[in-house]
């Protein structure tokens, strides 16, 4: 027979374990944060040209592309799904948007914006009403209308290209236009991140999604409509996608039938690396648009120290890998912990 103490101290270092697990989990954000000085940091010692105010500006233009994106693709991750298609929604999305000033150059800005909501919210419909419907797989779903996105999207604009001088000022202006230095695409992008952060903290909604990724079947039987909230998701999704694409194109001033291409890979690793549980039920949107600034200005380092562009992909491939393993670790390490201490309550 054991004693206490042996029990004890067989005990004390799996506690341990999970409570740094626990902490680890906690903060992950300023993991992240951490990462994004050390990066800094780096590339300014190599070339000082790193910290200059327009490749700052340059950096978090792009990353707020990225963090758009990734606020509708965190929530459909929350709830074990997953979207493909946003890079082909931002495509269309954005093609879309420079026909219509194109064929209406004085239309307002109000109107181009629904106009880019209204093209993703029907991308995002038809996500989720086949997920949640007729029961596919979202994987197999988004995957798929992303090649039919985009193959609309070819077809439509075929060798056609909209140029920034078919653009109004008001409209270029949004994408490199600065309020006391700091990028107008950086503070929408901010202000959508603290909204969706807020959202996800107050509504009961985001806590169903939660719930959904958690346990689906505990989430039906605790009575969370799960197929609405799932489709809700993809909708969510698909519209920002949308606004996103009208974003892209006042930033980069031009669109043809390859916009878009690879997003979905740097919004999923953003996401991942930011702290959103591949497998569902945990992370924040603050952490998905840290793991796209993080990400962005890797980039933009290698660019700087002169490194082979081709190691951007490599290194975001390891880091969603490492993130992966890493979320399984604390996953595997977290729960014996949770349900320990949930039984020491009851």
């Amino acid at each position: 027979m054991t004693t206490i103490a042996e029990e004890k101290a067989v005990l004390e270092p799996q506690q341990r374990s999970h409570h740094v697990a626990e902490v680890l989990l906690r903060f992950r954000e300023l993991g992240i944060v951490l990462a994004l000085v050390l990066v800094v940091a780096g590339a300014a010692i190599v070339n000082t040209n790193f910290v200059s105010l327009t490749n700052v500006q340059q950096i978090l233009s792009g990353a707020a592309i990225i963090a758009l994106l990734a606020i509708g693709e965190t929530v459909v991750i929350i709830t074990r799904n997953v979207d493909l298609s946003v890079g082909s929604v931002l495509g269309i999305s954005a093609y879309a948007t420079g026909v219509l000033y194109v064929h209406h150059p004085h239309v307002s800005l109000a109107v181009v914006f629904l106009v880019a909501l209204g093209v993703g919210v029907v991308c995002g419909v038809v996500n989720g009403a086949i997920v949640t419907i007729a029961r596919v797989p979202s994987l197999v779903v988004t995957l798929g209308t992303l090649y039919i996105i985009r193959g609309i999207d070819g077809a439509w604009a075929g060798g056609n290209q909209v140029n920034a001088s078919m653009l109004p000022t008001s409209f270029n202006r949004i994408g490199y236009g600065t309020l006391a230095g700091i990028p107008y695409l950086a503070i929408i992008a901010g202000v959508a991140v603290a909204i969706a952060t807020y959202a996800m903290r107050s509504f009961r909604t985001a806590r169903d999604f939660y719930a959904i990724g958690s346990d689906p079947p505990a989430a039906r039987l605790a009575g969370i409509p799960v197929g609405s909230r799932v489709f809700l998701a993809f909708v969510l999704s698909g519209g920002i996608a949308g606004i996103a694409g009208a974003v892209w194109l006042s930033l980069y001033g031009s669109v043809d039938a390859i916009a878009g291409v690879g997003y979905e890979f740097q919004v999923i690793t953003a996401v991942v690396v930011g702290g959103v549980a591949i497998f569902g039920g945990s992370g924040t949107v603050l952490g998905a648009a840290l793991g796209a600034l993080l990400l962005n200005t890797i980039n933009s380092a290698l660019d700087v120290v002169n490194i082979s562009s081709f190691w951007t992909s490599a290194i975001a491939g390891a880091l969603l890998i490492a993130a992966i393993a890493f979320d399984r670790l604390i996953a595997v390490r977290v729960a014996p912990a949770l349900r320990t201490r949930r039984s020491s309550r009851g």
